[in-house]
C-alpha cells in the first residue's frame, strides 16, 4: 500500500470495512420503503426478484467499485482519472450524488431525531399524528434546527477519521440496529391480524402479473431498490474501497454486504407490515409510513412510547451510517485533491450541504410555491440523484470496465486477498458487468424517466 493511501486512514479489518459498507447501503429507504413496494409489487415474486437482481447485479457491481477504489486507493474522481483522464467525468456524476443526496437526506435525518426527541420527552401529538407532522415540516425554524443537529453529528463522526470515527461508529449502530430490529419484529408478530401483513408482504400476489407490462413494472421496480438500496452510483462503494487493505477478499465481502442490506429490509417488512394491518392502516404510505402512520400503532399499544423510543433509535441508526458515507466521499475528494485537513474538509462540507439542506426544508413551508420542473426544491433533488445522476453513473461505470479499461484488468485487483488468488467465474462476472448489468441498470434509467 502507497504512503498515500496510508496517510489518508484505512479500515482496520475486513470486517470493520463490512460493517461500514453495509451500514452505508442500509439506510431509510431500507425502512420504510422495501415494505410497502414490497407488499404493492407482488409480495412474495417482488422479494424473490429482488433477491435474484441482489445476486447478478449488486454484488458484481459492488465488487467492481470497491475493487476501483482500493485499486487506486483515491476517491471516486481521483480514481477515473488515475484509470483514464478522460473518464474523470463519471467520478464527478457520483461524488455530485452523494453530495445532493445528503443535502436532502440530512432534512429527513432531523425529523427522525425530533420524533426520538419527542417519544423521549413524553410529548403528545396533539390534532392526530398527520397534523403533527404535517405542521412540523412547515414549521420555518425547528425543522431546520434539527437538520443541522443531523448534520453535525454526521460531521462530527467523519471528522475522527475511517477507523476511529467511521469505522467505530458502525460497529456499535449497525449491531445496535440489528438487535432493535429483531426485538421489534419479534414484538409485531405477536399483534393480533399480523398475518394479514405478513401475507402481504411475502405472499405471492399472481394478479401482479396478469400482463406482460405488469411483469415488467414489478421487476423494474424490485431492479431499481436493488440499485439505490446498495448506494451503487453514489461513489461510495469506491471511497471505501480506497480504504481496504489489500489481504481482503473483495467477492465475499461484497456479497455479505448485500446479504446484510437485504436482511434488514426483510426485517423492516416483517417488523412494520404486521403492525401497520393490525390496526388497519394504510401500508402504501411511503416516507409518511415512518412518521404519520407507525406513531399511531405506537399510540395504540402497550408501552407505546418505549417501542416508538427503540423505533426511532434504530431508524436514526440507518440514518446517521449512510450519511456518514455521503460525507466521506466528498470529503475524500477535497483531501485527496487539495490536501486539506480532514478536519477542515468535512466542516466546509457540512457548511454547505447544510445551507441547500436549509433550503430543502422551507420547500415544505414557506418556500413550498417555488418550483423546479415543477418539483419542489426537495423532491427535485431527489429526481435529480435517484433518477439520473445514480443509474448515468452505474450505466458509465459499466461501459468503461467493460469495454475500455476491460473486466479481466479489474479482476486482477479483485482477485487479490482471495484463497485461490483468482476471480471464480471470471467469464461470467465479466459478462454481467459487460453486457447485463448495464442493460438492466438501462432499463431503469428508462422506467424511471419515462
Amino acid at each position: 500500500m502507497s504512503n498515500k493511501t496510508s496517510s489518508r486512514g484505512h479500515f482496520s479489518s475486513s470486517f470493520g470495512f463490512i460493517i461500514a459498507a453495509a451500514g452505508a447501503s442500509i439506510g431509510l429507504g431500507n425502512i420504510w420503503k422495501f415494505p410497502y413496494v414490497a407488499g404493492s409489487s407482488g409480495g412474495g415474486l417482488f422479494v424473490i426478484f429482488y433477491l435474484f437482481f441482489a445476486l447478478i447485479l449488486g454484488v458484481p457491481l459492488l465488487m467492481t467499485e470497491i475493487s476501483i477504489g482500493r485499486k487506486t486507493g483515491l476517491n471516486p474522481i481521483g480514481a477515473f482519472n488515475k484509470l483514464d483522464n478522460k473518464w474523470t467525468f463519471v467520478g464527478v456524476f457520483g461524488v455530485l450524488a452523494s453530495f445532493l443526496i445528503l443535502s436532502y437526506y440530512s432534512v429527513v435525518g432531523g425529523w427522525v431525531i425530533k420524533y426520538f426527541a419527542a417519544y423521549l420527552t413524553g410529548e403528545n401529538f396533539t390534532g392526530g399524528t398527520s397534523s403533527y407532522f404535517k405542521q412540523f415540516i412547515e414549521n420555518p425554524v425547528e425543522p431546520v434546527i434539527w437538520h443541522l443537529v443531523f448534520m453535525a453529528i454526521t460531521a462530527f463522526i467523519v471528522i475522527g477519521g475511517v477507523s476511529k470515527g467511521i469505522e467505530k461508529v458502525s460497529k456499535i449502530m449497525l449491531p445496535g440496529l440489528f438487535i432493535l430490529m429483531i426485538f421489534l419484529a419479534i414484538r409485531s408478530l405477536t399483534l393480533n391480524n399480523a398475518s394479514e401483513g405478513l401475507a402481504f408482504f411475502l405472499k405471492p400476489h399472481l394478479k401482479q402479473l396478469a400482463t406482460f407490462e405488469d411483469t415488467i413494472n414489478v421487476m423494474a421496480t424490485a431492479l431499481g431498490q436493488v440499485f439505490f438500496s446498495l448506494s451503487i452510483g453514489t461513489g461510495i462503494g469506491i471511497t471505501y474501497g480506497s480504504y481496504l487493505k489489500k489481504d481482503s477478499n473483495i467477492p465475499k465481502n461484497s456479497f455479505i454486504i448485500t446479504g446484510l442490506d437485504s436482511l434488514i429490509a426483510f426485517l423492516a417488512g416483517i417488523t412494520i407490515l404486521p403492525a401497520v394491518f393490525s390496526f388497519n392502516l394504510e401500508p402504501t404510505a411511503g416516507p409518511g409510513l415512518i412518521f404519520e402512520i407507525l406513531p399511531q400503532v405506537f399510540d395504540s399499544l402497550p408501552l407505546g412510547r418505549i417501542f416508538g423510543i427503540i423505533f426511532f433509535l434504530l431508524v436514526f441508526f440507518a440514518a446517521v451510517t449512510s450519511s456518514i458515507s455521503m460525507l466521506e466521499v466528498v470529503a475524500s475528494y477535497f483531501i485527496d485533491r487539495f490536501g486539506i485537513k480532514r478536519r477542515t474538509a468535512t466542516i466546509i462540507l457540512a457548511l454547505l450541504t447544510g445551507g441547500i439542506g436549509i433550503i430543502c426544508s422551507l420547500s415544505f413551508g414557506i418556500l413550498s410555491d417555488f418550483s423546479i420542473f415543477g418539483h419542489s426544491f426537495f423532491n427535485f433533488l431527489g429526481y435529480l440523484t435517484d433518477k439520473i445522476l445514480m443509474p448515468l453513473t452505474g450505466i458509465l461505470t459499466c461501459i468503461y470496465i467493460g469495454h475500455i479499461y476491460k473486466v479481466n484488468r479489474l479482476a486482477e485487483e479483485i482477485a487479490i486477498g482471495t484463497k485461490s488468488g483468482k476471480l471464480k467465474m471470471q467469464g461470467l462476472f465479466n459478462f454481467l458487468i459487460s453486457w447485463v448489468a448495464p442493460v438492466l441498470i438501462l432499463v431503469i434509467f428508462l422506467f424511471e424517466i419515462f
